[in-house]
């Protein structure tokens, strides 16, 4: 992907606090709330990571994932689906005609870190 670590370091409320929002933070889970618009990513900027996590779409989304191998696959996430998914670092593409918004509950292990944006 190209990315540098420094980006990858970054924690995704200060890399995009437009689009970030802290809606609970504790000792064992961190929700973030995410928007974004058509063409932008849905859950963080360009190539980032997610620890564990469990992820709520708020909203109906047309997505364009690419793994950190660089396969590629198009989803459509239903508003209301939830979805748990392990730490992963991955690029996505809002490749729907509207907004999107989900709620990213990162689940705090012994080896969390937050998502980067």
């Amino acid at each position: 992907f190209g990315v540098t670590r420094e980006l990858l370091a970054q924690d995704a409320v200060t890399a995009d606090p437009r689009s970030f929002r802290i809606v609970l933070d504790n000792e064992r889970v961190r929700v973030l709330e995410y928007k974004s618009g058509p063409g932008f990513s849905v859950c963080g900027q360009g190539t980032h990571y997610h620890p564990e996590r469990v992820t709520v779409a708020l909203t109906d989304a047309k997505v364009r994932l690419t793994n950190a191998e660089g396969k590629t696959v198009v989803r459509e996430i239903p508003a209301g689906h939830v979805f748990f998914a392990p730490a992963e670092t991955h690029s996505t593409e809002n490749v729907g005609g509207s907004g999107t918004r989900v709620y990213i509950i990162e689940l705090k292990g012994k080896d969390w870190r937050p998502s980067t944006g």
